[in-house]
């Protein structure tokens, strides 16, 4: 478990244009809050283009209708966490992390690392849903930075009694009527949970779920029970939105990747022996 020190780096952050979603530029700024910790945050259904579509035999779909390609996108602020920041209840180091986290933009997302729960659909590129009835599991295929994807076991089996921590954790999956359920755990300490950086301790446990509103809308909550970095469990949530026809694209994160400049902020050298929590 990382320990409690914190490097403050100066940061920007930016819009990014989207397939389908909306990461919305509003919040802290409008309520006059500092940046990351607004009292009210705007969450907008997609209108519906239509019903959600759905199987032969009824059963709820991630993709299009028909197993039609699409991509996901939020819609959703990029300065708010996924729950108001007064209603989060942090333990005193993680709140100060977290406050720290508002001044630097450092994130491991940007250095291309997999970003696990609410972080994985907070990106301008989308991901992709895929079941595998046969296999018994549904992919999500990660666009932009890590280019990864993340496997939910569907077969009924428990968590192995030995997880080895890793960004995505260990996932098992349900149907609760419309609604995929999907129970985690087994995280490494090494991704923020959202986009502001909430930060999160390997004894997280979370509770996904997924439940399809229309042929173009999603609500996803993500509950999170993690006695590392929190007083009592919460829940955050929002809307994602469908593009249809649209499909992931190869991404080199590396590649002419002009940031490393930019993400130290006003430094000009890095402090190599500091402990850093990212």
């Amino acid at each position: 478990m990382y320990r409690r020190s914190i490097l403050m780096i100066a940061g920007v952050s930016c819009a990014l244009p989207l397939l389908g979603g909306q990461l919305l530029a509003q919040g802290p700024a409008a309520s006059g809050a500092p940046r990351g910790q607004a009292p009210v945050i705007q969450r907008r259904e997609p209108a519906s283009k239509g019903p959600a579509p759905r199987s032969a035999t009824g059963k709820m779909l991630l993709d299009g209708p028909n197993g039609t390609v699409g991509l996901w996108t939020p819609q959703f602020g990029i300065l708010d966490p996924i729950l108001e920041f007064p209603k989060v209840p942090f333990q005193p180091w993680a709140k100060a992390l977290y406050v720290a986290r508002q001044a630097d933009e450092l994130e491991p997302h940007t250095r291309c690392h997999p970003s696990g729960l609410a972080r994985q659909f907070l990106t301008p590129y989308g991901v992709e849903f895929v079941e595998m009835p046969e296999l018994q599991r549904i992919f999500i295929f990660d666009e932009g930075g890590p280019h990864t994807f993340r496997t939910i076991y569907m077969d009924g089996r428990s968590h192995p009694k030995n997880v080895e921590p890793s960004y995505y954790g260990h996932s098992i999956g349900w149907w609760d009527g419309d609604t995929l359920v999907v129970d985690t755990i087994g995280y490494n300490e090494k991704f923020w949970l959202d986009r502001r950086g909430l930060p999160h301790t390997d004894q997280m446990h979370t509770l996904e779920r997924f439940t399809r509103t229309s042929l173009n809308g999603m609500k996803y909550e993500a509950t999170v029970d993690d006695p590392g970095a929190y007083t009592a469990p919460w829940t955050g949530w929002f809307y994602l939105s469908f593009t249809p026809d649209q499909e992931l694209w190869e991404y080199v994160c590396q590649q002419a990747n002009y940031a490393g400049d930019l993400m130290v902020g006003s430094f000009k050298t890095m402090d190599r022996t500091t402990a850093i929590v990212p």
